[in-house]
């Protein structure tokens, strides 16, 4: 007992959003790995997800602790179990989830009093939760920040809105420079992030998480500095704080099994999908996968999925499944778009094996949340998930 008093103890808090979650519950493990204490704090839905995966960790002999808080949706004026940002039924209803989430500061501090041993010496925590700089503040030790973003991306951001530089242009599809960056680097006002775009019941919880990171002793990226040289430091110096590049972190994944269930229960047989790719030629398939956040209309998927058909070229597709995606299955059945791409094309309904998909030889380039033209000859372009503009069909160049 008195050796474990000597263990470092870190509170883990990420956002209830897929993308939020499965990194951090990866720098658990990594942690861990390390002799760390790990509490790892989510609600009852979304610990069901990923506790197979925690218990695996835990039967190994990692120190993490899983520690599932009531998520109060009703009293957020939510629907009843919905406790991830996948499952609102409505972007209008953020601003009630992010409420629900800083409900859960009073039961964690509580679990945190309750002489846990040891006691907690650090948070990690989602930059979107402001709240655990006042729980960090209480019990006297250092937070950290979690963006789940590149430091490209962060200092891209950081800087256009230090320096003001969207405000130079006069209309949303006039390009302009983004200051400070290591290499010219253009873009619209269309283009920026949502956190742009002003929405007045946000406005007082972006003070707050500005406020908060104010106060952070510093910042833990799901990054590495080879990948963006120069960036990590230049990133650091325009925040004036640490910074921790601890990634690419699903490299814990070592088993096939934790690669398999990464996130959740995969919607496809592991035989079937590394069977399919085992089938395609080395460097040939394209991954295609916008994300649990995807706010795209069924149209706008259907001609994705036009464009993916007419561009001749082997791929994966994930979908989601729930009702306002309705249209879209419907479509996929009348057109029987399935066995039309079959052979060349693979269609993963719900939840997909990522990590298992993206580290198989076969998959070339990968179409997620912004559009990308490809070498191969392909033009695929969709719109940002803020702009909602359209998604235009795949043109062979």
């Amino acid at each position: 007992m008195a050796a474990e008093h000597h263990q470092l103890h870190f509170v883990l808090v990420p956002l209830m959003a897929q993308g939020h979650m499965i990194p951090m519950i990866d720098m658990a493990r990594l942690l861990a790995q390390r002799g760390v204490i790990v509490t790892f704090v989510t609600t009852l839905v979304n610990a069901s997800r990923f506790k197979t995966t925690i218990d695996r960790a835990v039967e190994s002999g990692l120190p993490i602790r899983l520690l599932p808080l009531r998520f109060p949706c009703l009293e957020a004026g939510l629907p009843e179990g919905c406790e991830n940002l996948d499952s609102i039924p409505s972007a209008d209803l953020i601003r009630n989830f992010l409420d629900a989430a800083s409900m859960l500061q009073q039961p964690l501090e509580q679990y945190l009093q309750q002489q846990q041993q040891p006691p907690p010496n650090c948070i990690i925590a989602d930059s979107y939760l402001p709240w655990t700089s006042r729980i960090a503040n209480k019990f006297q030790i250092p937070r950290l920040i979690f963006h789940g973003m590149c430091c490209f991306s962060l200092l891209g951001s950081h800087n256009v809105q230090h320096y003001n530089a969207h405000k130079t242009v006069s209309s949303d599809s006039e390009p302009f420079m983004v200051p400070g960056m290591l290499h010219r680097v253009e873009i619209t006002k269309a283009q920026l992030p949502g956190s742009f775009v002003v929405k007045p019941e946000l406005e007082d919880i972006r003070r707050q998480m500005r406020e908060a990171d104010l106060t952070a002793y510093g910042v833990v990226m799901n990054s590495f500095k080879e990948l963006e040289l120069g960036y990590v430091e230049e990133y650091q110096k325009a925040i004036q704080k640490k910074v921790w590049c601890i990634g690419p972190v699903s490299l814990c994944n070592k088993d096939d099994l934790d690669k398999f269930e990464r996130g959740n229960k995969a919607s496809v047989e592991q035989n079937q999908c590394l069977a399919w790719l085992d089938s395609m030629k080395p460097k040939s398939v394209l991954y295609v996968c916008l994300g649990s956040q995807c706010r795209l209309v069924p149209l706008q998927l259907i001609e994705l999925g036009l464009g993916l058909e007419a561009s001749n070229y082997p791929f994966i597709w994930v979908i989601r499944t729930a009702d306002r995606f309705a249209e879209l299955e419907k479509w996929l059945l009348e057109e029987g778009f399935e066995e039309r791409i079959k052979g060349r094309g693979l269609l993963i309904k719900g939840w997909a094996p990522q990590v298992q998909i993206l580290s198989h030889p076969a998959i070339y380039r990968v179409l997620d949340t912004l559009w990308m033209e490809f070498n191969t000859g392909i033009n695929l372009c969709r719109c940002s998930n803020d702009n909602m503009a359209y998604v235009c069909r795949a043109v062979l160049q």
